[in-house]
């Protein structure tokens, strides 16, 4: 019988296909699950959730497991709203997108047992009021209180987002997704997850994400395609006795901007070119670089199939964009924010510029830095900082330059070899750039901080460095 949920549609389209075809693969190559046993486990696993009613909120915490595609077919056919937590959540922030989003359960995978069960919660009567459209999904986000919020998602727009990825990067069922980005995470529950269920497109599950040991799981799976982010490719680079990838043919890179200089020495040392993908919780895909043969920084590509963008400043140099998409969630929840997305339109934070080939992430409106009235795009520092030889990293970001001021200063947090000091960084940045563009504070680390998702947070960097005395322009922090 034709359900009347898309994405369940598109599974049992795949599950006739590919019944006793393998759907998921551990990293040593072996078979976890055939398109069947994902069936089975789904089946057995909606008799858990008997208790809930149509649209209540169901959490799911269980990392990259096995049984993800189970438990999201099930949730669609008790007509339940997913909640994908990451695991490195902190305990707080857990217990408020459980309160905000008015979580009625818990799944959770409890190491020694399987499969994964479900922790009623105290909330379990506290059903949101949708409206005519019930979501399937919700995805976890940050305000601009940095107080969570979640977008809600029906499997009309996950299907759609699902579609123009698979069409524009080509991506079959007759290739292999490694699975190390969360599943919980946009990227990974669009390239991963709903190309399994919808495309019949199988995945290794991995749990290790330490570089070395990604890169020998790639060799011994056989997987085709590696939906990865810049913090990976970079350490691959710098990996010596690195194993052969004969089966791997497509890399992707997304969650952060792709330096040029990671994705040319990748290119050299694998004979593999990466990908640039840009997208964003609230639409998923919106850009991807096919040609890959621009190396500029922040250079994302062309618009992803079924997608439209368009500059809303198109005679400044650089804009914000405004995203048109069968994908574009229908809005954010508790409180919308109807400018920003709703109707099949999503307008990101970032700050783009396009040329010839295609488009370019040069920033955000939020990262701008204000020193005594004066713009400073932190972009434009990192991409000089950029440009000394021997450093590796930068990020720019401001902060307060005084006690009750409103006023800021710019900093820098880099990465760098151990012959670069303060007085060639100081010298170089002051020759070139405005004086009020010159860092007045640079940190030296071993490591830039990032979350599991590889991405750096400016706002996370100022409060861990705004404690630090300003004695001395040039600091060694540690990591």
């Amino acid at each position: 019988m034709k359900s009347a949920d898309p994405l369940l549609n598109a599974w049992e389209q795949t599950l006739r296909r590919a019944k006793d075809g393998p759907a998921i693969f551990n990293a040593r190559g072996e078979i976890l699950r055939k398109f069947a046993d994902v069936e089975e486990r789904a089946c057995a696993f909606e008799s858990n959730l008997e208790m809930f009613s149509p649209g209540a909120v169901i959490a799911v915490q269980i990392g990259n497991h096995e049984d993800w595609p189970s438990i999201l077919i099930a949730c669609l056919g008790r007509r339940l709203v997913v909640l994908p937590l990451e695991q490195s959540i902190n305990d707080q922030q857990r217990d408020a997108a459980l309160e905000i989003c008015k979580a009625s359960a818990v799944v959770s995978a409890v190491p020694g047992e399987e499969p994964p069960r479900v922790f009623r919660l105290g909330t379990a009567d506290a059903t949101a009021d949708w409206g005519e459209r019930v979501p399937v999904l919700l995805k976890l986000t940050s305000g601009t209180t940095a107080a969570p919020r979640a977008i809600r998602f029906r499997s009309r727009q996950l299907l759609a987002d699902c579609n123009q990825i698979c069409d524009t990067m080509e991506i079959t069922n007759a290739d292999l997704n490694f699975g190390v980005i969360p599943i919980s995470h946009s990227y990974g529950f669009s390239n991963l997850l709903t190309p399994l269920i919808a495309r019949g497109v199988p995945m290794v599950v991995s749990r290790d994400r330490t570089p070395r040991a990604i890169l020998a799981d790639l060799s011994r799976s056989n997987a085709t395609v590696f939906p990865g982010m810049p913090v990976f490719y970079q350490a691959f680079c710098e990996m010596e006795h690195v194993p052969v990838l004969p089966k791997l043919r497509l890399c992707i890179s997304a969650g952060a901007p792709l330096p040029g200089a990671v994705s040319k020495k990748f290119r050299e040392k694998f004979n593999l070119t990466i990908h640039a993908f840009y997208g964003a919780s609230e639409c998923g895909g919106i850009c991807y670089d096919r040609e890959t043969a621009n190396d500029g920084e922040g250079f994302v590509g062309q618009p992803m199939k079924g997608v439209g963008v368009e500059l809303l400043n198109p005679n400044a140099p650089t804009s914000q964009i405004q995203v048109r998409s069968p994908a574009v969630a229908d809005g954010y929840f508790p409180e919308p924010d109807e400018e920003k997305l709703g109707d099949g339109i999503f307008v990101p934070d970032d700050l783009l510029a396009r040329d010839e080939s295609g488009f370019n992430i040069v920033g955000r409106i939020s990262d701008v830095i204000n020193v005594a009235g004066k713009k400073v795009n932190p972009a434009e520092v990192e991409a000089h900082l950029l440009r000394f030889g021997g450093v590796r990293q930068a990020v720019v970001f401001g902060l307060t330059a005084g006690a009750g001021l409103r006023n800021e200063e710019v900093a820098a947090c880099v990465v760098v070899s151990p012959q670069v000091s303060e007085s060639d960084l100081l010298r170089f940045c002051r020759a070139a750039l405005s004086a009020w563009q010159v860092p007045k504070r640079i940190f030296v680390v071993d490591a830039i901080p990032m979350n599991e998702r590889g991405k750096i947070s400016r706002r996370e960097l100022a409060r861990r460095f705004s404690t630090l005395g300003a004695s001395s322009p040039l600091r060694r922090s540690g990591s």
